[in-house]
């Protein structure tokens, strides 16, 4: 008896230490939580360079999910393809009193291209799971690990990655050979803890009971303490190389791109044939340009070492299809067979411009265009679009350095930055008004250069009419219409523009009670943005889109209604801008005049005041309402 008593009690014990709670929400010191829709409870991060071309990428994160804002967090993505694979992933959930209640099998694993619906050939994956719960709140605690046949980018740390998810811990870790030691460049962030051990060195860093500060708006890139990396050598597919310095990473991409600009003959003679009789190198680019636009199509292609090496120019004719990488080097064919110099061009594509710090060598980009050098100019080539403009490359890739791979290896340069004048937005409309307040208008408006991309107008100009319809529906800000007639015609020059010709019917467009007619005078450009308050500004005010806008609205009035008053123009001038508007009422006529002039530039964090008392000034003027009497 005193035996099975004996085991009862250690077995049961037993069952108690295995099913203790792990990571329970009381755990959590209060002022982490305040104010934070999620917790990191730890996070450790590990990589490892094992040679100059073998690596591993170690994780494993603990986030606890307030509330649905941070639904994502129960998200997972590992990618792999025939240079990486992953080892294991591992992956449980925890209710709020730290029980489990889910362990992740091998079946909810789903596994798909990383590029689906879109690359022609892919050999990237993804392996992703969802581990959300119905109930908060929950935690999820995800571990894998992936091995890499190569070693050329190593991740970057960041101390945190949203300002509504603390820390309690956090730690990242880099391990390498010492003749392999990596480059690092800190952003606020503190240096490393330095260890030995043999031939071996590690570089770490360990942070606790972390609060993020709070995103502010116009916040300058890099704020976020962080480290960045690169290796000294590295290999991959085969290829060595090194990121000493930017010119020898170009020297690298030469080398993949070797032999792979050769032409057919066809090819070569259609050249010679399309650019004879043109007698600048500008003219025969364009037409080089839109010979490339009407012979082949973007599609994403991620085979082989796809990511860094462009298919040959002869599969690309041959094809007609390639990804930013192949048919920017079959322009640069294309370019060379006329006698041009065009340049291969790494930079980082998107709306979000990371900034590349010039004295430190890294894989920053993810795109590709072609740059020609002419005279004084460079023309710069977007390939993947069939609609681009010849020498415009916009809020994509405008306003950032790029590298460059010229015949001496990577040089930094600067893509093109569009000033006020380029960006336009020139409103003319006429309205005609009723008594009861319903109105016809007829409105021309012309959008120029980074204006030209609101709302994706340079994408629609391309589309059919019924998606054309769409795009005034969405973009034509006045409360109530009905487009009874449109025409939208787009230019394809240096700096493209588009012409847009509506005819609205405004049911109701003026309010009416008694003998009082509302209307506000501002047609379709009124402004109601105000930047946040913030208690103290911490960085400097950036701003990185310079426009003006014009607007010009003349109304008919109806004999029967006249102004109860005339407002005084409005004029306001900050180092942001500049805003002015204007009323006259002359013969029945109503003509609303308005010009707002937008500056970018960084601007001292004490400004910020007075860019939300510009905002202000501007919200009050655009959404004036004027009273008219009626006569009758």
């Amino acid at each position: 008896m005193r035996i099975c008593a004996f085991l009862f009690f250690v077995a049961t014990n037993f069952c108690q230490a295995k099913d203790e709670p792990k990571y329970p929400v009381s755990q959590i010191p209060e002022e982490l939580k305040k104010g934070m829709y999620a917790v990191v409870r730890e996070s450790h991060e590990r990589f490892e360079i094992l040679s100059v071309k073998q690596s591993r990428y170690y994780l494993h994160k603990v986030i606890t999910i307030f509330n649905s804002e941070a639904r994502r967090y129960a998200e997972e993505y590992v990618g792999y393809d025939k240079m990486e694979k992953i080892n294991f992933i591992n992956a449980k959930v925890y209710n709020a009193q730290g029980d489990l209640i889910k362990k992740l099998k091998s079946n909810e694993i789903g596994d798909r291209s990383a590029f689906d619906g879109f690359s022609l050939f892919s050999d990237n994956r993804l392996k992703e799971f969802d581990l959300a719960q119905v109930q908060y709140p929950y935690t999820v605690d995800i571990e894998y690990e992936v091995e890499k046949n190569y070693l050329y980018s190593i991740p970057s740390f960041e101390l945190y990655f949203d300002d509504e998810v603390s820390l309690q811990l956090t730690t990242f870790e880099i391990s390498y050979p010492q003749g392999l030691k990596p480059k690092y460049k800190l952003f606020q962030l503190a240096e490393p803890r330095k260890e030995a051990n043999g031939g071996n060195e590690k570089l770490s860093w360990r942070y606790e009971n972390v609060m993020p500060e709070k995103f502010e708006p116009y916040m300058p890139a890099q704020v976020i303490p962080s480290v960045i990396f690169s290796p000294s050598q590295f290999e991959y597919a085969g290829y060595a190389g090194n990121m000493t310095t930017w010119q020898e990473l170009g020297k690298w991409q030469i080398l993949l791109n070797e032999g792979r600009g050769l032409l057919p003959e066809q090819t070569k003679s259609k050249v010679k044939e399309l650019t004879k009789n043109l007698p600048t190198a500008d003219a025969k680019a364009k037409a080089l340009y839109e010979y490339l636009q009407n012979k082949t199509r973007y599609v994403s292609i991620q085979r082989g070492i796809g990511g860094f090496q462009p298919f040959d120019a002869t599969t690309v004719d041959k094809t007609g299809y390639g990804d930013c990488k192949a048919l920017s080097n079959y322009m640069v064919a294309l370019l060379n067979e006329a006698g041009l110099k065009g340049y291969y061009t790494q930079i980082y594509a998107g709306d979000n411009n990371r900034p590349v710090p010039k004295d430190f060598t890294i894989d920053y980009f993810n795109h590709i265009i072609v740059a020609m050098p002419n005279g004084k100019d460079t023309l710069w080539m977007e390939c993947t679009s069939q609609t681009a403009s010849f020498g415009y490359l916009g809020k994509f890739t405008g306003n950032r350095y790029a590298l460059m791979v010229t015949e001496t290896g990577g040089a930094l340069v600067r893509t093109p930055r569009y000033d006020q004048s380029k960006n336009q937005q020139v409103t003319y409309a006429n309205v005609t008004l009723d008594a009861q307040g319903n109105a016809k208008a007829t409105v021309k408006a012309k959008y120029t250069g980074l204006q030209f991309e609101n709302g994706n107008l340079d994408y629609y100009t391309s589309l059919s009419t019924e998606e054309q319809r769409k795009w005034l529906e969405k973009n034509v800000h006045i409360p109530s219409f009905e487009i009874a007639a449109f025409n939208i015609q787009s230019k394809k020059e240096k700096i493209p523009s588009a012409e847009v010709s509506i005819e609205l019917n405004l049911n109701r467009f003026s309010s009416v009670s008694g003998k009082r007619l509302f209307l506000t005078p501002n047609l379709m450009n009124r402004s109601t943005y105000v930047p946040e308050k913030l208690e103290k500004r911490k960085y400097t005010v950036n701003r990185t889109m310079p426009y003006i806008d014009l607007d010009s609205i003349t109304y008919s009035i109806p004999d029967v209604l006249y102004p109860e008053f005339t407002p005084q123009p409005t004029k306001v001038s900050s180092r942001f801008g500049e805003y002015e508007s204007s009323v006259k009422f002359d013969q029945g006529k109503l003509i609303y005049v308005r010009r707002l002039k937008m500056n970018s530039g960084e601007f001292p964090a004490e400004s910020y005041n007075e860019l939300i008392d510009f905002y202000k000034t501007i919200n009050k003027a655009d959404n004036l309402k004027l009273v008219f009497l009626n006569k009758t």
